[in-house]
This record gives C-alpha cells, sequence and structure tokens, in this order.
C-alpha cells in the first residue's frame, strides 16, 4: 500500500514538499542545538522544561483522538464510528511520533535516551512514560495499518486486530495517566501537586484529540470522495462538548481550592499565568486568549445549531484546539517552574531557535500523518 502515497496531485506535493521544506528548517536548527547545547534555549536552571515539553504534554492528549472512536465502536458497537476509526489510529501514530521526537530535542544529545533502556529504573515515572508511549504507538500503527490493509484486500480484519483494538483503550488512558503523575509527582511544584493532575489531563484530552480529528476529517472530505458519515462527526463533536465542560469545570476546581484556601503557593502560579506577578505578564496575554478561545469554542458547541453547522463546528473545534494548546502546550509547564522554589521569578521566552526546532518537529510530524491518510484515502477511495 505505500506505493499509494507517491501518487498524487500537484496541491499535494506542494503541501509535502512545504512540510518536507520545514522539517529541513528544523533539523538544521536541531543541528546548532546540538553543537552547542542547550544554551541555545530559553531554559535555564529555574525553568529546565520549557516548549518542547510543553509540546510533548500537549501531544500525548491529542494522541487521544483513537479511544473516543475506538471505545463506542468497539465496546458499545456505534457503527458511526467504523468509517473514522482508521483515521483516528493513524492521527495517534503522528501524533505520539511528535511526542517522542520533543523527547530528543528535550534531552538535548539523543544519545541520552539509551539510558532508559541500558540502565532501566522501574522506580522512575519517565521509564514507565517510555513504555507506555512505545506500546501505544505500535498498537496505533499495527491496529490501524492492518484495517486498512484488510479494507485494501476487500476482507474482514483478522480477529486479533479487535482485541489489539480492546487493549489499546486502557493503554491510551495509561498515557495520560503517567505523563499527569510526572508533574503530579513532585512536591516542590505547587502547581502540579494537585490529584487533578490526570484527571484534567484525560478531560483535555478528550476535547482536543478528537477536536482535530474532527477536523481532519472534514478537510479529508472536502479534497476527497471519503466521507466518515455526519453521524460520526455529530456524536465525536458531542464527546467533545462534554470533555471541554469537564475541563473547563477541573479548572474552576483550580482556582476555587487554591483562592479560598490562601495557600501562597497553589496562587502565586495562577496569578501569575492570569494576572501578572511581581510585574511580571509575560503569559497574561496568552492565557486570556485560552480562555476566549475556550469560552468561544464551547459556546458554539452547547449550541446544537452552531455544533451541527459545518462551518461553526470548524471554528468551535479550532478554537477548543488551540485553546488547549495554550493550556497545555505553554501555561502548565510553565507555570510549574513559576515562582520557583525561593518564591523567585524567572520568566521564559522560548529562542528562536527553540520555535524554529518545534516548527520542524511539527512539521514532521503532519508530514507522516499526510502520507499515512494519503494512503488511507486512496484505500478507501478504491473500495467505493
Amino acid at each position: 500500500m505505500l506505493e499509494k502515497a507517491f501518487e498524487g496531485s500537484k496541491r499535494y506535493w506542494s503541501w509535502v514538499l512545504l512540510l518536507i521544506a520545514l522539517s529541513g528548517a528544523g533539523f538544521a536548527a536541531y543541528l546548532v542545538q546540538l553543537r552547542q547545547g542547550l544554551t541555545v534555549t530559553g531554559l535555564s536552571r529555574d525553568i529546565s522544561w520549557g516548549l518542547y515539553i510543553g509540546q510533548f504534554t500537549f501531544l500525548v492528549g491529542v494522541a487521544a483522538s483513537a479511544v473516543t472512536v475506538v471505545l463506542p465502536y468497539y465496546f458499545h458497537n456505534v457503527k458511526a464510528f467504523g468509517r473514522m476509526v482508521v483515521f483516528g489510529e493513524l492521527l495517534a501514530v503522528a501524533a505520539v511520533m511528535m511526542c517522542i521526537l520533543f523527547i530528543v530535542v528535550d534531552l538535548g544529545k539523543p544519545m541520552r535516551l539509551f539510558n532508559i533502556l541500558v540502565h532501566p529504573a522501574p522506580q522512575s515515572i519517565m521509564f514507565w512514560d517510555m513504555v507506555v508511549l512505545t506500546g501505544y504507538l505500535f498498537l496505533s500503527l499495527i491496529t490501524g495499518w492492518n484495517l486498512l490493509e484488510a479494507e485494501n484486500k476487500a476482507v474482514p480484519p483478522p480477529a486479533w486486530v479487535k482485541k489489539l483494538a480492546y487493549v489499546s483503550i486502557p493503554w491510551a488512558i495509561s498515557i495520560h495517566t503517567v505523563t499527569a503523575f510526572l508533574y503530579a509527582g513532585l512536591p516542590g511544584r505547587h502547581y502540579w501537586l494537585t490529584s487533578l493532575m490526570a484527571a484534567r489531563f484525560l478531560a483535555s484530552a478528550f476535547a482536543s484529540g478528537p477536536s482535530l480529528l474532527i477536523l481532519l476529517c472534514l478537510l479529508i472530505r472536502r479534497f476527497s470522495r471519503v466521507d466518515v458519515g455526519q453521524e460520526a462527526i455529530r456524536k465525536l463533536s458531542v464527546i467533545v462538548t462534554y470533555a471541554m465542560i469537564v475541563t473547563v469545570f477541573f479548572v474552576g476546581l483550580e482556582f476555587f481550592t487554591a483562592f479560598y484556601s490562601r495557600v501562597p503557593g497553589h496562587m502565586h502560579p495562577l496569578q501569575y499565568l492570569f494576572a501578572g506577578l511581581e510585574g511580571h505578564r509575560g503569559m497574561v496575554p496568552w492565557m486570556w486568549t485560552a480562555v476566549v478561545l475556550a469560552l468561544v469554542g464551547l459556546g458554539l458547541l452547547l449550541n446544537p445549531g452552531t455544533r451541527e453547522k459545518e462551518s461553526t463546528l470548524v471554528l468551535a473545534s479550532a478554537a477548543v484546539f488551540i485553546s488547549l494548546w495554550i493550556e497545555k502546550g505553554l501555561g502548565l509547564i510553565i507555570a510549574g517552574f513559576t515562582p520557583n522554589a525561593f518564591e523567585r521569578i524567572t520568566e521564559y521566552a522560548p529562542t528562536a531557535l527553540e520555535f524554529l526546532i518545534t516548527l520542524g518537529v511539527w512539521a514532521l510530524g503532519l508530514l507522516l500523518l499526510t502520507v499515512l491518510c494519503k494512503i488511507a484515502v486512496a484505500v478507501k477511495e478504491a473500495a467505493q
């Protein structure tokens, strides 16, 4: 089936070449970082995780798109999701690949990754994060590819594929839970020290991942003859709606706990994010943009009229996705370090090199997703 990725229109090849160019620019920037070390980034002693780990955290949630269609399809026999399952699995593969790449670039020297393999430490959350991420990558890839291969040969998928899909459901939940434990297990970081962290990860994951999946399926419908069906889009948008409501509710709980208890360590990160602290307001415009987008997205999703209309659904899905990208991809990580353990503030701003490397990894992930979806679309069009 791989040969289908090499057949396409001028528009397809233009998009592919653009992504290759951006990936190349990102790789060139990464070579500079590899030579000069992490000193070329905005990271410091006080803020040792930044844009890279923020993207990793956010993309772990995006990988959840698969489970929101796999679970209802296999467990509750919701046939409407039948044509969407493959795209959910392929999106999960691309998202997990990007997660792994962001970890690699954050390590500074990629060979450090082998320390986890050569010196495995089961008492470390990082060790288990590697296990669940690589496991989920292979589960999604094997399941998605075999579903496509069966459709290409016009035969039912092997029975073991369904069993793998069952295994992937709790596995998908585990990647979010373990990643949340990376933060919630650090007692010196008040913003992360909450039992809600894993639940917040899951809720936001079930909003951001399916939002992107909706946009992806609508894009595929526009540029090909493949349509996952209006009912599938409608049901998935309902899932996004409820997940976004729960996400906003959980954030509200964090505010109540911090400001009703008046514990400074819990209040200061939220003050820094939304109002600024001691004159440092670097994150304030970002966070209020996220709030506005979340409210706009939620307002459009709560109204059945705008939720079921394609143009407003696109707007709502994009608003939810960008809002959660800001919240998880920027705010969550930076607020965990601000203020630091000595109640001092060191503001973090990513450098141009970090942005370029980040853009390169996103472009590489989108390139992988484009190629996989091109194969899937070609198979499905031939089957029609």
